[in-house]
């Protein structure tokens, strides 16, 4: 799977300029919706057998003739400004492309892992995409706990912004519009933090669109497991992407010496090192493991840094 913006020289794309174009608003297995300008919906399927599509790219279709369940087929991507994916040992899997920024949605309750947290921080971080962190749910107790587990995100100027969606909407509501206005966002985040009802309370007609997509996808419950684009405006100038929960973000495509410069606490203290491939383990004069020393790196990111340059360590793909 490519994952680089160039996909082809421009020269080269000449043939497909006269085609129709469209943006992916949902993907389910090979199947896709895509909208064109004037605001129709029709399903296409790619060309060949793979496809590297996903939601929010912009491409070229070509309706089919064929009479058959999908009405076009997708003949080329164009060119990405940022893709989020994450990447395990055995597979790559893409979440979208072309954002603007990623909304990291938690709570306390379930409590959320830190790793996981970082992880899609991280991945945000080498796509070049900006990030922030809602916590949900600040009117449960356990918010007190949640809310001390983020102050090392604060620290290091990552937005931290507080809501209780189900109990306050209205204050939600006023958190959430100016975050969003004027963006295409993805949510992402564990199941049961509360992404449902924050599209369901940012964009009214949510249910209704799910249900037109799972017809016409012919999915049913398994929608459950698709990426879904949502119009938060009639202006389309704002869109939320909202994604499946996920268990495991797997880091592979992340080069083991640019970990720490994708995170922000110990980006700070590198140059402080005394050797410049310094892996920040057990090297003398480190300037990480000293600011971990002085309490300026929490002992969980510390942890979590381990955790990850050992999973990259270990990677078949080096």
């Amino acid at each position: 799977m490519r994952h680089d913006d160039g996909h082809a020289p421009a020269a080269a794309l000449s043939k497909f300029d006269a085609l129709d174009t469209g943006l992916v608003v949902t993907a389910h297995g090979r199947h896709f919706i895509v909208e064109t300008p004037d605001g129709e919906r029709l399903t296409c399927h790619p060309r060949g057998k793979k496809s590297d599509c996903v939601v929010g790219d912009r491409v070229r279709w070509m309706p089919t003739g064929s009479g058959g369940d999908d009405e076009g087929v997708i003949e080329h991507i164009e060119p990405r400004r940022n893709l989020l994916f994450r990447q395990d040992e055995w597979r790559t899997k893409s979440f979208a492309a072309n954002l603007d920024r990623i909304v990291v949605l938690v709570a306390g309750d379930p409590m959320f892992s830190e790793s996981q947290l970082t992880r899609a921080l991280i991945a945000a971080e080498s796509a070049d995409i900006d990030a922030c962190i809602v916590l949900n749910k600040t009117d449960l107790p356990q918010a007190a706990l949640a809310r001390e587990r983020l102050a090392p995100y604060r620290a290091m100027g990552i937005a931290v912004l507080e809501t209780a969606i189900k109990r306050a909407p209205d204050e939600a509501r006023a958190v959430f519009a100016p975050l969003l206005h004027g963006r295409t966002t993805l949510i992402l985040g564990p199941s049961g933090t509360g992404k449902s009802t924050l599209i369901n309370l940012m964009v009214p007609e949510a249910s209704a669109q799910v249900g037109e997509i799972s017809t016409a996808l012919n999915s049913g419950r398994h929608t459950t497991t698709t990426t879904r684009w949502y119009w938060v405006d009639r202006a389309q100038a704002t869109a939320l992407i909202d994604s499946p929960g996920f268990q495991e973000f797997g880091l592979h495509n992340i080069d083991a010496q640019q970990l720490p410069l994708l995170m922000p606490d110990l980006r700070a203290h590198v140059g402080g090192c005394r050797f410049y491939n310094c892996t920040h383990r057990q090297e003398p004069g480190c300037g990480v493991r000293a600011a971990v020393e002085r309490g300026e790196i929490s002992p969980s990111r510390w942890r979590i840094y381990g955790e990850i340059l050992d999973e990259l360590s270990r990677s078949p793909h080096r």
